[in-house]
């Protein structure tokens, strides 16, 4: 069994290298105040909309809980084994919030859940490249975006991730086990205003 200190600087590193290579446009890391994170994962964060409301994202696993969050900076926070060979990094960027979750191994989960709880008027609907919009529906106007999922190996080959929805909770399936993959694999909600 890993120390905590370890899990916290395994995922840091792991999700530092495999990001480096990749090349992609990343949303940049940000002290933003309009965040709010729990002190423990089962507490999860509250993210802004545009139009001035907030949404509630939990960060779900077996041992969510009571799972404190080792804060790195006011902008990262780590959430170790949260499931098994899985931690995830939570982080503040500019215009919202996004959670790196780091697979160790093949005996992580495949499934991934992350509640929500909605602003009043707010409902998601499904987006053309696989995420979701956060909706005003009175207005119809997108106030906030969950963006589609991806997922990487430590080669930086392309793991297949996808959303699907239970009720308010935005289910992420990262397909690791068959997708013959060198961990670690990250994958990436994102959620922004």
């Amino acid at each position: 069994m890993r120390h905590a200190r370890d899990e916290v600087t395994t995922a840091v590193e792991a999700a530092t290298r495999i990001l480096s290579i990749s090349g992609r446009s990343e949303p940049p890391e940000f002290e933003n105040p309009d965040v709010s994170w729990g002190e423990l994962a089962s507490e999860g964060v509250w993210a802004p909309t545009r139009d001035g409301q907030r949404v509630h994202i939990g960060v779900a696993g077996a041992a969510a809980e009571d799972r404190l969050a080792s804060v790195i900076r006011p902008s990262m926070r780590v959430f170790p084994g949260l499931e098994t060979e899985t931690d995830v990094i939570g982080q503040t960027t500019t215009a919202g919030v996004r959670f790196i979750t780091v697979l160790h191994g093949p005996g992580a989960p495949e499934e991934f859940r992350f509640p929500l709880r909605l602003g009043e008027g707010l409902s998601l609907d499904p987006t053309p490249s696989g995420g979701y919009d956060v909706v005003h529906d009175r207005y119809g106007a997108t106030v906030g975006r969950f963006y589609s999922p991806w997922g990487y190996d430590s080669l930086y080959r392309a793991i297949p991730a996808e959303y699907h929805l239970e009720g308010t909770t935005i289910v992420m399936t990262v397909r690791h086990r068959d997708a013959d993959a060198l961990y670690p694999v990250l994958a990436d909600p994102h959620y922004a205003r």
